[in-house]
């Protein structure tokens, strides 16, 4: 087959034609199209009549027929992943017997670059040492060492069906911009000695690579802030701790006189939350307010000693009419959101998440006790941790805060908020857990100080006003029985002239 020529068709409805020759790869066909495009070729991929293209394909196995017209589609934004193996050269190939080669799953967005350094470093080479990306050999003259010693660079050549990789560009490529983005891949590997010196050639590798560690720059960079952030953050909150358990119990009894040591940490704390504090509330170790709930004296809840009736229970119209909306729903075909909505979506949650000034978390404990306290987006799973062991009588004691239906524990560090960390966007109760390391004779001691119990109060159910319902009445009109046209009187049938003379006689 000689020479022939396709079609593609961008996004934007544009038309380009591409010269292509049996040997052509799919996935050279697809970088000139986004070159004369000017779209970039890793968020694209190419259809033929809807069906999707291995782009690690030539044109003559491809099964395209000369004039084909291709279309050019976007590419979704999550990797996939692609079990790579790669056949090393003599002499690394001896320590992996026994064919040789190493292989690890990977995503589809790593360069061939990264994939080298990921064989290099990774759990594939199993702690064994493997230099792919700085070998350096001396000059070698009639099989002696010729020249001032200084190293000259050898450069990764590998090789991927047909294709051969050798220069740092086409290292930059990725496995999905070669068209892998499932099933495996076999690369070979092999050495080619270059005129550069190792050390140029380290310099030139930085020059080519430096946008990847200049990625990896910020992130630590970030933590290390972040780690200075929280260590600043916990040295003045664990002063007042300090100053509890030194300083005798205290019962807190008039809570004016917690205001009036402190009007301004208390006057700033209310202006900051945007929740309604009960005013009776009392001062836990630190300056947020904390309310403390008694244990209930029964063991019967207090929604079931409210009497009902039968009708309660007794389904209606409403009910009906709602199983039925939910089977129509269920019974609709729905397609999956596509990668725009999904990003909206998540933009939507963030943004809910963000509008959250101010939550309310209730702390149950093994008495049944309870503590609630105030957080704001600020606030972290150290902060929460931090008042609890405040009001504990054995603070020493280790345990954990679970979130109820998911048994998601928060974390007793302060790198997450509560907030926007675990997702609370409304008041929220978390169960106190002791840890399996604690003995028994921990468990049952006093769980609170004596001046936290002293100001314990009864949870106050309030009263719901019963209202009854109106039922709906039935949606269809109960109609009149038609009357039959037995011609008899009072019928609507209406006898002809012609049959009426004969039934006299």
């Amino acid at each position: 087959m000689m020479a022939t020529n396709v079609k593609v068709v961008g996004t934007d409805l544009r038309q380009v034609t591409i010269k292509v020759n049996p040997g052509t790869y799919l996935t050279d066909i697809l970088e000139q199209a986004c070159t004369k495009l000017k779209v970039s070729n890793d968020k694209y991929l190419l259809k033929h009549k809807q069906r999707q293209l291995d782009l690690s394909q030539t044109f003559r196995t491809s099964g395209l027929i000369p004039g084909a017209r291709l279309e050019l589609v976007r590419r979704a934004n999550t990797p996939t992943v692609v079990n790579v193996a790669l056949q090393l050269p003599s002499p690394e190939s001896g320590a992996f017997p026994p064919h040789g080669r190493v292989s690890e799953k990977l995503p589809s967005d790593f360069t061939i670059w990264q994939i080298l350094r990921q064989f290099e470093s990774g759990k594939a080479s199993a702690g064994k040492n493997l230099n792919l990306t700085a070998r350096g050999i001396p000059q070698i003259s009639n099989g002696t060492q010729a020249g001032s010693g200084q190293l000259y660079y050898e450069i990764p050549n590998v090789i991927i069906e047909k294709r051969t990789l050798s220069t740092f560009v086409d290292f930059q490529k990725t496995l999905s911009q070669l068209g892998y983005n499932s099933g495996g891949v076999l690369m070979r590997l092999s050495f080619q000695k270059t005129e550069k010196l190792l050390s140029d050639a380290m310099s030139e590798i930085q020059e080519y690579f430096k946008t990847d560690e200049k990625d990896d720059e910020p992130q630590k960079t970030g933590d290390a802030g972040a780690d200075e952030m929280s260590a600043s953050t916990s040295e003045p909150s664990a002063l007042p701790s300090e100053a509890d358990s030194a300083a005798p119990d205290v019962s807190v009894a008039d809570p004016s006189v917690a205001v009036a040591q402190d009007p301004q940490s208390t006057t700033n704390d209310n202006d900051s939350l945007d929740a309604d504090i009960d005013m009776d509330s009392l001062s836990g170790p630190g300056p947020r307010p904390m309310t403390i709930f008694s244990a209930p004296t029964t063991t019967t809840p207090v929604a079931a000693l409210r009497p009902d009736t039968d009708e309660d229970y007794a389904p209606d119209i409403s009910h009906a009419k709602a199983h039925q909306k939910l089977l129509n729903s269920l019974g609709q075909n729905k397609r999956l959101l596509s990668d725009p909505e999904l990003e909206e979506k998540a933009a939507a949650e963030e943004a809910r998440v963000a509008a959250v000034k101010a939550i309310k978390i209730k702390v149950r404990f093994p008495d049944n006790f309870s503590a609630e306290w105030t957080f704001g987006p600020d606030d972290t799973g150290a902060g929460l941790y931090r008042e609890v062991r405040g009001i504990m009588a054995n603070g020493s004691a280790s345990f954990r805060l679970v979130l109820p239906g998911a048994r998601t524990v928060i974390k007793d560090d302060a790198s997450s908020t509560l907030i926007k960390g675990y997702r609370l966007n409304s008041n929220t109760l978390v169960n106190f857990i002791w840890d399996d390391d604690v003995t028994v004779d921990v468990r049952r001691q006093p769980f609170l100080k004596s001046s936290a119990v002293e100001q314990a109060k009864q949870v106050v159910v309030p009263e719901v006003r019963e209202v009854e319902a109106k039922q709906e009445g039935p949606s269809i009109s109960t109609q009149a029985p038609t009357p039959r046209n037995d011609g008899g009187e009072g019928s609507g049938f209406k006898k002809p002239k012609w049959l009426k003379g004969f039934g006299k006689k």
